[in-house]
C-alpha cells in the first residue's frame, strides 16, 4: 500500500468501522494524558518531532516546563537542520519569558507572539515529506498540558493536498505573519510586564486550572492533619498494633512526609516517653521541629547529640553515634522508651544501630526508610517481622503529585586523547578545563525552571569535587565543596547559602562527595548533576531524592 492507501484504511477504521485492518500511524487517536495507561500527549508530540521535517506550532501558553520536556529533541533538530515556527500568545500573560528567551537560543525556530486579543488557539504541525501528522486540541506547550492535565487533543494524518491541512496552514501563516517577532528586545520589556503580573498575583494564584507554584510541603503546618495516604498508613500501623505487632516498616519516597507521618502516630499513641534516633545532628534538630509543630509545646522534648546534650526530655531525638556510646546507651533502662523511630532504617544493618536496637525493648518500634533495599546483604525487611505498615515509592508519589516533577537528560561525557571520561579516569582529566566548560555548558543549556539555579553536584572523589568547585568559582560562579570531613556547622550554613535568594553571599551549587544522598532536606534545589556515575538504583533515587520536594517557586526539578 502507498502511503494515500494507507492513510485510506486509516480513515476507515476511524471514522467508518473500527474493524477495518490499518495502519495505526495513519488513524485517527484521541490523545490523553492518563498516567494508569502510561499514556501522554507529550509522547505523540516527541515522535512526530523525531519524524518530520518542518513543525508548527501555534499555543496560547508556552512555560519553561513545557520547553524543557521538548528540549533535547528540539535542539537535536537544531542540529539536524528541520526548521520549525513556532506561534504564542500574550494572552493573560501567562507566556514565562525565560520559555521564550530558550526557545530563541535554538537557530532553526522562527518564533513570534501574538500581542492583542484572546488568542487561544492550540495545534502542532508536523511536515513528512508528501503528508502532514497534526494534533489539534487543548494542550498548550506546558508540562502539565503534555503530561499531566485532564485534555483532549485529536491527532490527524494527511496527504499535503488535503483539505483540512491546507486549511489548517493558511489559518496558521495568516496569524504568524500578523504576529509579533519575538526578540531578546522584546523578552526584557515583556518581562517586566510579566514580574508584575506575578508579584499582583502573589505567585501563587491559578491561571485555566496550571497551577503556577507548587504547593509548599509546610501545608502540613498550616492544617495540623494528615493527608490522604498518610491516613491509610496511620490506619494500617494502628491495625498492625491491634493484632499485637510490636514493630513496622513504613517505606515512604523522600519528600512525602514521613516525619509528619511518624508524628501524627506519636500523637495518636500517646507514649509517655519516646525516642526519635538519626545519624546527623540537623536532621534531629528538624524531626523535633516537626514534631512541636504537631505536637504543640505541652510535651517536653530534647536533643542528644555530639553538641547538645538534653537527655532529660520526656521525647528524645538523638543522633546515634551519641545514643551508641556506652555510657549514654546504658544511662537509660532497657523499657525506657515506649515508642522508637528509626530514621534511614536502611542503615540499621551497622555495629551502631544493632547495638542500640538489641540493648532497648519498647512496646513500638517503626522503621522509616525511602530505599529499604540494602546492598550488603542486610534483611530489613526480615528485621522488622515483614510488617510493611505502609509503602509510598516514587512513581506513585509522583502520580499522586506529593513531590516535584522532573525533568531528566543523560548526557555523554568527554572523551580526552581518545579516552572516556569517567570516574575511573585520572584526576587530571576529571578536572581539566575541557570537561569544566562541557560540564557548564550544559548546566547553562538546561537552567532550571525559573530564578536562579540552586544546585547540587555529585563528584566521585574528593578532590574532584574540590577542583571542580574552584573551577566554577574561576568561572564566575559561586560554589563550595563539602565532603564527610566537613563540619556540621559548615554544612548548614552551605544550604542557608544556597537557598538564599538575596544577598551577596548566595551560592550557586554546592559539590559534593558521600554526603547529601539523604537525609538534608533542601527543598529549593532546582537542578542535580549527577558526575558520579552508578550502577545502583538505591544511590541514583537517593541523590534523585535530594531535588524532589515542593517549594514554592519552583515547578520542577
Amino acid at each position: 500500500m502507498n502511503r494515500a492507501e494507507k492513510l485510506f484504511a486509516g480513515l476507515q477504521t476511524g471514522f467508518i468501522d473500527e474493524q477495518t485492518p490499518s495502519s495505526d500511524g495513519y488513524q485517527p487517536h484521541l490523545l490523553v494524558n492518563d498516567h494508569k495507561r502510561g499514556k501522554k500527549v507529550l509522547t505523540s508530540i516527541l515522535q512526530e518531532l523525531n519524524q518530520c521535517d518542518e513543525f508548527y506550532f501555534s499555543v496560547a501558553f508556552v512555560t519553561n516546563s513545557g520547553v524543557a520536556s521538548l528540549i533535547n529533541v528540539l535542539k537535536a533538530l537544531e542540529e539536524k537542520g528541520v526548521k520549525g515556527k513556532i506561534l504564542a500568545s500574550q494572552y493573560q500573560n501567562f507566556t514565562e519569558p525565560k520559555a521564550l528567551k530558550r526557545l530563541l537560543g535554538l537557530k532553526n525556530i522562527e518564533l513570534r507572539i501574538v500581542t492583542e486579543g484572546n488568542f487561544h488557539a492550540k495545534g502542532y504541525l508536523f511536515k513528512k515529506e508528501t503528508e502532514y501528522g497534526f494534533i489539534i486540541g487543548s494542550s498548550n506547550l506546558t508540562q502539565n498540558a503534555l503530561s499531566s492535565n485532564k485534555e483532549w487533543n485529536v491527532k490527524l494524518s494527511s496527504m499535503n493536498n488535503g483539505a483540512l491541512i491546507k486549511s489548517t496552514l493558511e489559518e496558521f501563516h495568516n496569524t504568524f505573519e500578523n504576529a509579533t517577532v519575538v526578540t531578546e528586545f522584546w523578552i526584557d520589556q515583556y518581562s517586566k510586564i510579566y514580574q508584575e503580573e506575578r508579584h499582583r498575583k502573589d505567585s501563587f494564584s491559578r491561571t485555566t486550572g496550571e497551577l503556577l507554584v507548587a504547593e509548599e510541603n509546610v501545608s502540613y503546618l498550616n492544617r495540623i492533619s494528615p493527608n490522604k495516604m498518610q491516613v491509610e498508613a496511620l490506619l494500617s500501623l494502628e491495625n498492625l498494633r491491634l493484632s499485637h505487632k510490636n514493630k513496622a516498616l513504613l517505606i515512604s519516597a523522600t519528600g512525602t512526609g514521613k516525619t509528619y507521618l511518624s508524628a501524627f502516630d506519636v500523637k495518636s499513641v500517646n507514649p509517655k516517653r519516646f525516642l526519635f534516633v538519626v545519624h546527623r545532628e540537623n536532621i534531629a534538630k528538624a524531626a523535633m521541629k516537626s514534631y512541636r509543630a504537631i505536637l504543640g509545646h505541652s510535651v517536653k522534648m530534647g536533643l542528644l547529640t555530639g553538641y547538645s546534650k538534653c537527655p532529660d526530655g520526656d521525647y528524645i531525638f538523638s543522633t546515634i553515634q551519641t545514643l551508641s556510646k556506652e555510657d549514654t546507651l546504658h544511662s537509660f533502662k532497657k523499657d525506657h522508651f515506649d515508642y522508637i523511630v528509626i530514621d534511614e532504617v536502611h542503615r540499621s544493618g551497622g555495629n551502631s544501630y544493632q547495638k542500640v536496637l538489641e540493648y532497648f525493648q519498647p512496646e513500638f518500634l517503626l522503621g522509616m526508610s525511602a530505599t529499604p533495599e540494602r546492598t550488603d546483604g542486610f534483611d530489613i525487611f526480615k528485621a522488622f517481622d515483614y510488617n510493611i505498615a505502609y509503602e509510598i515509592r516514587l512513581n506513585r508519589a509522583l502520580e499522586e503529585k506529593m513531590l516535584s516533577p522532573f525533568h531528566y537528560y543523560g548526557v555523554s561525557d568527554i572523551s580526552i586523547d581518545g579516552e572516556l571520561v569517567d570516574e575511573q579516569a585520572a584526576f587530571s582529566k576529571l578536572a581539566c578545563e575541557e570537561r569544566v566548560n562541557k560540564i557548564i555548558e550544559y548546566a547553562e543549556f538546561y537552567g532550571c525552571d525559573r530564578g536562579r539555579i540552586k544546585g547540587l553536584v555529585f563528584c566521585s572523589r574528593v578532590e574532584e569535587a574540590k577542583a571542580l568547585s574552584d573551577a566554577f568559582n574561576l568561572k564566575g560562579y559561586k560554589t563550595i565543596s563539602l565532603d564527610g570531613s566537613s563540619s556540621e556547622m559548615n554544612r548548614e550554613k552551605s544550604i542557608e547559602r544556597l537557598e538564599e535568594d538575596h544577598g551577596n553571599d548566595l551560592l550557586d551549587y554546592i559539590f559534593t562527595v558521600d554526603i547529601f544522598n539523604e537525609g538534608v532536606d533542601i527543598p529549593s534545589v532546582n537542578q542535580i548533576i549527577m558526575l558520579r556515575p552508578t550502577q545502583s538504583a538505591i544511590v541514583f533515587v537517593q541523590q534523585l531524592g535530594r531535588g524532589l520536594r515542593k517549594c514554592g517557586g519552583k515547578e520542577y526539578l
